[in-house]
């Protein structure tokens, strides 16, 4: 059943831009500067990129970055061992660069990000994506580290919000509306979640969230496998091990959780193992999928507020639709309607 009241849609960001090796420490030299003065724990932070949330089985960031936040200079020479890295690697560089703020704000990201920061400064945890993937897969980190700009950033850590987000419904809406690099999707937060028609969530959406979670964290700890690795043997159908097996049921479940969710019941999602131009992938058949962007696309028209009668999505034939979205593009064709990827 629906929850009673709708939650507001969490924001959305992308991380923080750095702008200078200087800031990058290995953990050995970050915790070396804590153990000397505990108050440097106010300026350094793991730091989280894509790469790392990608490949390392427990989604950590394996290194460290100096953080000065919006401070000005005076404020941040109070930690003196700290900014004397900063002044020595970074300040050198910044005072070549071309643009004016980077040269007098040297001690400082590029792109702090503030806003980011500030929508989760009360989560502990938060849920983010690499921007350029073809896994697409959300994950559930800590809050209190730096995420890179290679990174986005959903102000939650809810588990209906992690189920959606890893549902096919948000990928097949994430490969119509995206760029793609090579054979990865280059994911804009802007152009996909802030447009993504959200249903009403339900406690099995959650239930399934939550199982996701622990579940897949249980599997890359065990097989010491990142996201990229594990969904790599979600998508083999030679791959047959129990705990494979388990993940793709969860997927199928969150799926079916979501398609009543939007109250979709006459769309038969037929999960298999379908073709595309990256190979074979475990997702819904490839009719489900066009009919899914087909019904997105009229809630997104409607949310819009596209609902003159000439509009009006009642009136507007789904295929028609289709036809002139990327789903129907040469270029963009084999992600969504070829069996394109749920993850």
């Amino acid at each position: 059943m629906p929850d009673d009241k709708a939650a507001a849609r969490p924001a959305a960001f992308i991380g923080s831009y750095v702008l200078g090796k200087g800031f990058i420490l290995a953990p050995e030299q970050a915790n070396d500067l804590i153990q000397r003065d505990p108050r440097n724990k106010d300026v350094l932070f793991p730091y989280l990129n894509g790469e790392d949330l990608n490949s390392r089985p427990d989604c950590s960031a394996s290194r460290w970055v100096i953080n000065f936040h919006d401070w000005s200079e005076e404020r941040a020479r109070g930690y003196p061992e700290v900014f004397a890295i900063i002044e020595r690697d970074v300040k050198p560089e910044r005072l070549k660069n071309a643009n004016r703020q980077r040269r007098e704000i040297w001690w400082r990201f590029t792109r702090p990000t503030m806003d980011l920061y500030r929508a989760i400064s009360n989560l502990d945890r938060v849920l983010v994506v690499a921007l350029v993937s073809r896994t697409v897969m959300p994950a559930r980190v800590p809050s209190r580290q730096v995420l890179s700009h290679k990174l986005g950033v959903f102000a939650t850590a809810e588990d209906n919000d992690l189920a959606l987000l890893s549902s096919s419904f948000h990928s097949i809406w994430a490969w119509r509306n995206s760029s793609t690099m090579k054979a990865d999707l280059n994911y804009s937060p802007s152009d996909v979640y802030e447009t993504f028609p959200q249903p009403v969530t339900t406690a099995e959406v959650r239930r399934n969230g939550e199982t996701l979670d622990r579940l897949r964290f249980d599997v890359m700890i065990d097989r010491s496998v990142g996201l990229t690795k594990l969904y790599s043997m979600v998508h083999d159908s030679a791959v047959k091990d129990s705990d494979i097996e388990s993940l793709r049921e969860n997927h199928r479940k969150i799926d079916q959780s979501v398609l009543e969710s939007y109250n979709w019941q006459d769309v038969d999602l037929a999960h298999d193992f379908y073709p595309n131009r990256q190979g074979v992938r475990f997702t819904v058949t490839p009719s489900a999928q066009i009919e899914i962007l087909d019904r997105l696309l009229e809630l997104n028209h409607a949310q819009h507020g596209n609902n003159s009668p000439k509009n009006s999505p009642q009136l507007m034939d789904r295929h028609a639709i289709a036809a002139g979205s990327a789903v129907h593009d040469q270029e963009n064709l084999t992600p969504v309607r070829d069996g394109g990827t749920l993850f």
